[in-house]
């Protein structure tokens, strides 16, 4: 099993670029499933859930054809479509519930294994299956799979108005994608606002559906009878380019992010200048400037998760890390997912001082970590814990770094780029 050794105290310099979203690519990639034509996706990252979705979509009698190394990848899914999703192949992965919809929609069937990934916490289906419900789906829970169908007689999904008990971004994606060729209008109140899925709207809206409302908590979708092929850029990683924004905070320097996209992370640039980080607009991308190790000159800020356009969960980890060597005391609060303070106690084995009250966490700043080994627990866990490494004095070895390989382009090596002492050594 790979790990990550980080030789830490080395400021950061140079340029970057910020790759596609792994929350967009993978709704976008299920939404080849929708038409029989081939749809072209540019800018997919390279990452362990991509290829997993690749191989679902394969499974499926998908055709895929990659163009290189950076140009993106075809998919063709012709019929007949093979609406089944494993458990063998779902087992790693979430997102697969995002076959659901299209599946539906596309050939008015789907058998979908209940979905495994992060050990964050519950992530429930249940309002996925009620609102395909409510599009008129008949979906039973059985032996650990979705088998969902359409009533007898019935040829499409039909439109209807769905509410969500909670925000949920994969559900909004899911109906959002299964609307488009349901009979009628659709109307998705309390839909999640994440840039991902306007994205994931726009590239649909390329195939010829109609859509108006996104990235609002109010989508119509007018349902048209076929969809057709496109090319699709996927949208930069905000989580990805905020992650590198924490990382120069912490050890200090100077870098660009290419594609950096500032208006996707307003809640923690803003943190980040607050605590008195220089961020700043530059050409395609942001350049982020800080003085040096985050102890000399930043302050601590407390923040609470919540959903877009808050702060995000998958950013808790990585500012908690940078509040862990900045000056004063924090309190972090998460809402949004229970067990998503595993990183904790990896971050006390490098010498933070940190204490866990239900969903809060003091952070008390400490001018230094020392390196150890730690073990990352989820993806964004990991990604705070290499930061962590990039400061602390000595040699810090993240070991399962399979979680990071889940969500991150490559890390280690846009992380060398810039001067960081790091690299990947098995076991």
């Amino acid at each position: 099993m790979d790990k990550l050794l980080i030789r830490g105290g080395k400021p950061l310099h140079g340029e970057i670029a910020i790759s596609g979203a792994k929350n967009a690519a993978l709704p976008e990639m299920c939404a080849a499933l929708l038409t029989a034509e081939p749809v072209k996706l540019t800018n997919v990252p390279r990452l362990r859930d991509v290829s997993t979705m690749r191989k679902l979509l394969a499974n499926m009698g998908v055709a895929i054809e990659l163009h290189g190394e950076r140009g993106g990848i075809t998919f063709e899914a012709r019929d007949p479509v093979n609406p089944e999703a494993p458990y063998e192949l779902v087992k790693t992965m979430r997102a697969s519930v995002l076959a659901l919809g299209p599946l539906l929609a596309r050939t008015g069937r789907a058998k979908v294994s209940l979905p495994g990934g992060c050990a964050i916490g519950a992530r429930p289906v249940e309002q996925h299956i009620k609102g395909l419900q409510a599009m008129g789906a008949i979906i039973d829970v059985e032996h650990g799979y979705m088998v969902a169908r359409l009533p007898e007689g019935r040829t499409r999904l039909k439109g209807a108005r769905i509410t969500t008990d909670m925000i949920t971004v994969t559900g909004t994606e899911n109906f959002l994608m299964a609307a488009t060729l349901a009979e009628g209008t659709t109307i998705l109140e309390n839909a999640a606002q994440e840039p991902e899925i306007p994205d994931l709207a726009e590239m649909l809206i390329k195939m010829g559906a109609k859509i108006t409302g996104h990235g609002t908590s109010r989508i119509v979708i007018e349902g048209v009878e076929k969809l057709h092929g496109c090319e699709h850029a996927v949208v930069a990683d905000r989580i990805e380019c905020g992650t590198f924004l924490c990382a120069v905070a912490a050890t200090g320097g100077d870098v660009l992010l290419h594609n950096g996209r500032g208006d996707h992370l307003d809640a923690v640039i803003d943190k980040l200048c607050e605590a008195g980080v220089d961020i700043t607009r530059e050409g395609d991308g942001l350049r982020v400037r800080a003085a040096g190790p985050a102890w000399n000159h930043l302050k601590a800020q407390s923040f609470r998760t919540t959903e877009y356009p808050g702060f995000p969960t998958d950013m808790q980890a990585q500012f908690m890390a940078l509040n862990a060597i900045s000056q004063g005391s924090s309190m972090v609060t998460e809402t949004i997912f229970e067990n998503r303070f595993m990183h904790v106690s990896e971050l006390s084995r490098l010498g933070a001082n940190i204490q866990i009250d239900g969903k809060n966490a003091m952070v008390e700043g400490v001018d230094k970590l020392s390196g150890a080994t730690v073990m990352a627990t989820d993806l964004r866990a990991s990604a705070g814990l290499v930061i962590a490494g990039l400061v602390a004095e000595g040699e810090t070895t993240v070991d399962r770094i399979y979680h990071l390989d889940r969500g991150y382009d490559q890390m280690e090596v846009k992380l060398r780029a810039l001067g960081a002492d790091i690299e990947r050594v098995g076991e």
